[in-house]
């Protein structure tokens, strides 16, 4: 499991991508593109306005609390569990599987949040990745070498620890 000590957890504050103030703005960049989501919200009104990501990542919450727009996806249900803070193998895992056997829900009892990391690692270039940023919108990560490399930068950030 990689944990994400406290003093590091300000770099991932910042959003990880273009912020977007709504999800119109969004949904013209997701032409002809594979869509990932991370995120109840997100992942609903994605859902909501008939584009179905490949893979949705999802906890249940909505900045810690139970959400009331849980998106009902087709295809595949991956259960992992993934505590705040980390990144477990279980997630990365799924992850890595899920870019290869789309449609895929992976269900995380825990939190999601860290996950657009790997994500984007597992990522073909040329997807993207959508995620919220609490009290300021939409995220969107176009993947490529960049993204990637910025990624791998961020997960140095993390320990790994046999828990």
């Amino acid at each position: 499991m990689l944990v994400l000590p406290k003093e590091h957890r300000k770099l991932f504050k910042n959003p990880f991508g273009e912020l977007h103030r709504d999800m119109d703005t969004v949904i013209p960049l997701l032409a002809n593109r594979i869509v990932y989501t991370v995120g109840d919200v997100v992942t609903h009104n994605l859902q909501k306005r008939g584009i179905i990501p490949a893979i949705a990542v999802i906890d249940g919450q909505t900045m810690r609390l139970p959400c009331n727009r849980v998106p009902d996806l087709v295809g595949e249900r991956i259960h992992v569990i993934n505590p705040p803070g980390t990144l477990t193998d279980d997630l990365i895992h799924a992850l890595e599987q899920a870019v290869n056997r789309t449609p895929v829900m992976i269900v995380v009892e825990g939190e999601e949040d860290l996950a657009v990391i790997p994500l984007v690692i597992a990522a073909p270039d040329g997807a993207v990745i959508l995620y919220g940023q609490p009290h300021e919108g939409v995220v969107i990560r176009m993947v490529d070498a960049g993204a990637k490399a910025a990624a791998r930068k961020l997960l140095n950030h993390f320990i790994r620890t046999n828990a």
